[in-house]
């Protein structure tokens, strides 16, 4: 059984963990960071199996128009059993007038094609470069 709920401090270093074992070393390299942005967004969602933090999601929204997927992660042992699309689905119903958004890597880009996103283009630009 999969339950959603919001973001605790606690959750932190097991979504690090996460975090860690998909390599996205930015994020897990300074957990008290880390923890300020999902504290800071919204929403932040974890997703538990069994009690355990198994996936998270952090948004970022204006509550009207646009909802962005900062980031989705799912435990690689339990990808392609629901939890993504029940943490992103989680996440629109608390803001169903929206549009959600959100950028994809090549690795990612069939599961967001299946759940139906649509591509579309865009930028990045980090503040020192």
């Amino acid at each position: 059984m999969i339950a959603i709920r919001p973001y605790k401090a606690e959750d932190l270093s097991a979504i690090t963990e996460l975090l860690k074992d998909e390599g996205w070393t930015t994020l897990a390299a300074d957990p008290d960071r880390f923890d300020l942005a999902m504290k800071g967004s919204n929403p932040a969602l974890v997703a538990l199996c069994d009690g355990e933090i198994c996936g998270y999601t952090r948004c970022i929204t204006d509550q009207v128009i646009t909802l962005l997927v900062a980031e989705l992660l799912v435990d690689g042992q339990l990808r392609g059993q629901g939890v993504g699309g029940k943490l992103l689905q989680a996440a629109h119903d608390l803001f169903p007038s929206t549009r959600m958004e959100m950028l994809a890597t090549s690795t990612s880009k069939s599961y967001y094609e299946q759940k139906r996103f649509r591509p579309f283009y865009g930028f990045r630009k980090t503040y020192a470069e």
